[in-house]
């Protein structure tokens, strides 16, 4: 058993060396472009059963540095806003003060609609869900009330519902109401919503249903609202570690496609009849509205480049302000408008890739703002393709003309021992000098964080070797150093001794 360890450690030994190390670095470069293709799994490829046992053994191997160099690429360079297409109007921590805690009953909120609607917007997007009746309204009262107070019971359930009150606002302008959502049943989720035809293009038999996120349940509104809403939208965000950087514009509920809204807001504003979906057997290649086309990741996503919330605060407005009429007409006449909670302990902060704390509503506005600016960030489907290939090349171009004897540059490495370290470090600075250039003029994500770490790997492989040679070459040196000084000591051994020889012949003939 000791001898077979003992020849394992020495091949182990010899294995860094062998063949000048290309071995070792090829095996570095197929192995961790491989983990890389898998982190990132390419869409119009059927996923392998492997990936799920990959995704447990090495959760974010590659996607998390991607993540983050993406983050800060846009921290970088934050989309700076050219239009205001939108505006939120914000309940408010001034507006709770002012007209009561949240939930206010729903005659209250048509009340804000009217106020909204009376200043002509394109459309009104509710970041607001109502599933359950509200027990505020006049019948619900009545219930509640004694047998004694029968008269004034009856005149109670005279009254209009304030379900039926904010119905009649919501037919009243073009309203959007959204919905959350779900992968599992709750108390009040429903399996079907509302919604805007879908018409798909393109597809040759594919089913974009396939290739979205798609979900069976949804909280949303009630259906008496529902039915006097003009639009219905999925409210749901991408999260990857608590951040939200893609959005998806078009999902599926159950057997059908659903908007984002975003989408809806365009298509409601516009009065189309129905969002467009082009489609491949890939997945989803863009969605639609009239004349707009947003191209999306196959999954129906876009990433979103976010400008700073420091850039975007003119867009809010107080609902307080609207209710007191103080807001100038210009901001809401022909604008997207969101109304959305953003008072302490009610809005759903969410976290962006510039570091910042947003509320949900900004997200959306954000996206709105994106597809009327038509900036969009793009991660195609051949752009992982075009990285792994960029990937093995150079790779494969490191390993057969490092270790070679006859080139000048390995003549400096083997003079230079961290020679190979730094050329590693200058050539991954420039591979990111050119994804940087490529995000900020052509909006493209190349995942140069891959790229960086597997030509690090593969370079730095040589440096190992390199050492090992170094450490080799001091041992023969060593040794050819001692070796004279014991030649040395062993003739003076010689000579010490004929001398003594000699002298006891000499002695004797005497």
């Amino acid at each position: 058993m000791k001898r077979y360890r003992d020849s394992l450690i020495t091949f182990l030994k010899k294995l860094p060396r062998a063949y000048k190390g290309r071995p070792m670095a090829f095996a570095i470069l197929c192995g961790l472009s491989l983990l890389n293709l898998c982190s990132e799994w390419p869409h119009e490829l059927p996923r392998p059963a492997f990936l799920d046992t990959y995704d447990r053994l090495f959760p974010d191997s590659f996607g998390t540095p991607r993540q983050l160099l993406f983050d800060h690429f846009q921290r970088w360079f934050p989309r700076t806003p050219t239009a205001q297409p939108v505006t939120i109007v914000a309940i408010d921590d001034r507006t709770l003060g002012a007209v009561g805690q949240w939930p206010w009953p729903r005659n209250r909120l048509a009340s804000l609609i009217d106020a909204i609607a009376a200043q002509k917007p394109a459309a009104i997007g509710l970041d607001i869900y109502m599933p359950e009746v509200d027990q505020t309204s006049p019948d619900k009262v009545a219930d509640n009330l004694p047998p004694t107070a029968a008269s004034l019971a009856a005149g109670l359930r005279a009254l209009p519902s304030h379900e039926a009150i904010l119905a009649r606002s919501l037919h009243a302008t073009r309203a959007v109401l959204g919905a959350v959502a779900f992968d599992h049943a709750t108390a009040n989720t429903r399996t079907d919503l509302r919604s805007a035809p879908i018409l798909v293009h393109g597809a040759d038999g594919a089913d974009p249903l396939d290739s979205v996120l798609r979900f069976n349940y949804v909280l949303a509104s009630l259906p008496e609202l529902q039915a006097a809403a003009q639009g219905q939208a999925l409210l749901n965000v991408a999260l990857e570690q608590g951040t939200v950087r893609r959005i998806p514009l078009i999902m599926g509920l159950g057997n059908k496609l659903v908007p984002g809204m975003a989408l809806e807001m365009l298509r409601v504003a516009t009065r189309s009849p129905v969002v467009e979906v082009f489609a491949s057997p890939a997945g989803v290649l863009a969605v639609g509205v009239a004349d707009v086309q947003v191209p999306t990741q196959p999954n129906g996503e876009i990433w979103l480049h976010f400008a700073s919330i420091r850039s975007t605060q003119s867009r809010y407005v107080s609902a307080r302000d609207v209710l007191q009429g103080k807001v100038d007409p210009d901001r809401i006449r022909n604008k997207l408008v969101l109304v959305g909670l953003t008072g302490t302990g009610l809005t759903d902060v969410r976290a962006t890739p510039l570091g910042e704390q947003v509320p949900g509503i900004e997200i959306q506005a954000q996206v709105i703002e994106t597809i009327f600016e038509g900036h969009f960030l793009q991660r195609p489907a051949w752009l992982k393709w075009g990285e792994t290939i960029f990937i093995m090349t150079f790779g494969m171009l490191i390993i057969w003309y490092l270790p070679r004897t006859d080139s000048p540059l390995a003549t400096f490495i083997r003079s230079f021992s961290k020679a190979s370290a730094i050329l590693g470090i200058i050539l991954n600075l420039l591979s990111l000098l050119s994804c940087v250039l490529l995000f900020k003029y052509g909006g493209l994500l190349v995942d140069a964080a891959s790229i960086f770490i597997i030509g690090s790997a593969v370079m730095g492989s040589f440096f190992s070797t390199a050492l090992l040679d170094d450490d080799a070459k001091r041992r023969q040196q060593a040794a050819r150093t001692q070796m004279p000084d014991g030649e040395q000591s062993d003739a003076g051994k010689s000579v010490d001794g004929a001398l003594a020889r000699w002298k006891r012949i000499h002695r004797s003939s005497k």
